[in-house]
């Protein structure tokens, strides 16, 4: 299983800080509105915005896997930057990064790689065209939404503040989510994409909030960047469109409750992790979850200490069967 590890320096404890990021919800709206299935939170926006789809450029380097250009959206350099200086970051990237980065695409997954090798081929019109594509899904897929989620954002900085002024950053890092933990000298992200160790040697660390990046967790580590950790925002189940519910399908088929746990498990996720996104017992968590495994739609993996519960193919089948699209 990889792992990736960003190494924490006396300097860099100094260097911490919260930021949010417009750019950064709107490419990882893009990569929820390509991938709706991973993203069942999201469902009532998406439902509100399938049929106005981004650029096509914009969509062409959207793997459903792996690396999405960091260009795209940069780490910001001040706590809650406009959505315009970002953007006018994205057109002050060199060409010479920008083809670099755009050569990571994975090619195999992503829409369009005759797009992506026009990009390569071209950086300087890749880059408008990338910019103001990224303005286009700003305005439809965002911003009006973007007071909810700015609140949302907001509220996360909120409270973690207060608990990085009272116990400090490994307290605040094991709170974030169950893939990532504090060693004493490193943030530890497991699972991760890759195995990758990243000294951050005084450039210190970005903690960014989101909406959009649910349910994943993430980070950028390459340079020039300046290090930043991303994770789901507390909250996120009653951003857009209130708690989320099962298909009314599943519900039917298996209870509303169980259908609800079938339907979030897009992503491995824990007992006590379910339990606090739905507000459930773990205990009757626990009991649904041993019915679905013992019905062939999901099996079990210990980590360590932990064990994690994912979709059978069946149960996969199943969950995506009767989510939006089909």
């Amino acid at each position: 299983m990889a792992v990736m590890r960003l190494v924490v320096s006396g300097g860099d404890l100094l260097r911490c800080r919260f930021a949010t990021s417009p750019l950064w919800e709107t490419v990882n709206a893009v990569r929820a509105f390509v991938d709706p299935r991973s993203h069942p939170y999201l469902r009532p926006w998406w439902e509100q915005v399938r049929d106005d789809p981004p650029a096509d450029e914009l969509l062409a380097v959207q793997s459903t896997r792996g690396y999405t250009p960091d260009f795209l959206s940069p780490p910001p350099r001040e706590a809650a930057p406009s959505v315009e200086d970002q953007l006018a970051a994205v057109r002050a990237t060199p060409p010479g990064q920008l083809r670099a980065e755009l050569r990571r695409v994975d090619l195999a997954t992503c829409p369009s790689p005759a797009a992506v090798r026009a990009m390569i081929a071209d950086p300087e019109t890749a880059r408008d065209v990338l910019a103001a594509g990224l303005e286009d899904a700003w305005r439809r897929l965002v911003l009006p939404w973007w007071p909810r989620v700015r609140e949302l954002i907001d509220g996360d900085i909120e409270y973690r503040s207060r608990l990085m002024a009272a116990y400090g950053l490994g307290h605040v890092v094991a709170g974030l989510d169950e893939r990532v933990r504090w060693s004493g000298q490193a943030i530890v992200i497991e699972p991760a994409g890759d195995d990758v160790e990243r000294k951050l040697d005084g450039d210190g660390l970005i903690l960014m909030p989101s909406a959009f990046v649910w349910p994943s967790v993430t980070a950028v580590v390459d340079r020039p960047w300046q290090p930043t950790l991303i994770y789901p925002a507390r909250g996120i189940g009653a951003l857009l469109g209130g708690r989320m519910t099962a298909p009314a399908p599943l519900a039917r088929l298996l209870g509303r409750t169980r259908g609800l746990i079938l339907a979030d498990l897009a992503e491995p996720a824990t007992t006590a992790a379910l339990a606090a996104r739905h507000g459930l017992a773990p205990s009757t968590v626990s009991a649904h979850l041993s019915a679905l495994e013992g019905a062939g739609l999901l099996t079990r993996r210990r980590t360590g200490h932990e064990v994690r519960y994912r979709h059978t193919p069946l149960g996969r089948a199943l969950a995506e069967g009767l989510m939006p699209g089909e």
